[in-house]
């Protein structure tokens, strides 16, 4: 659930890998391998700490150049449902490298941003590829977030393609 009204404001990107449901879900649920494509081009995750399970933590840091220069963005939220090579949802707030979840006017955010969202990962098995829907609620559908998404999830797709390839 996020602090606002998630139907007006969500990110929707449906996407079909040539893969196994399987391996896009550990793209999603592995440390590792989230590191890898995680976060919009040019973007680092320095830290992926991920404890898979309903009431499970996770922490994101990540580095990104941004036009004012080096900066580093953390996020924090809690699993809220983990149903293996289906569905994934966990919410996630802005914190600091500790955790602590930080306002949204802290950072910079436009009013009105929730201080919790929400993601949704789907995924179905469909003739041996994967559908993915990941869901984003609480960020709108035109913000830099979800530009981020697109972003993230070309780089998962080139991810998932080289690991295929070998």
């Amino acid at each position: 659930m996020t602090d606002n009204d998630g139907s007006k404001h969500a990110v929707v990107i449906e996407r079909s890998f040539d893969a196994a449901v399987d391996l896009i879900w550990r793209m999603w649920t592995e440390p590792e391998h989230f590191k890898e494509w995680y976060g919009p081009m040019g973007a680092r995750i320095l830290v992926a700490e991920m404890d898979v399970r309903v009431g499970g933590r996770r922490l994101v840091g990540m580095a990104i150049e941004a036009p004012s220069g080096p900066m580093q963005m953390w996020f924090t939220g809690e699993y809220r449902e983990v149903v293996e090579n289906e569905r994934l949802v966990y919410t996630e707030a802005m914190s600091d490298e500790n955790g602590n979840v930080l306002s949204p006017a802290d950072m910079g955010m436009p009013e009105g941003h929730p201080v919790r969202t929400e993601v949704r990962v789907e995924l179905e098995n469909v003739g041996g590829r994967t559908k993915m829907v990941m869901t984003h609620a609480g960020i709108p559908s035109d913000s830099p977030g979800a530009t981020g998404w697109t972003m993230a999830l070309d780089k998962l797709a080139a991810y998932v393609g080289a690991r295929s390839a070998r």
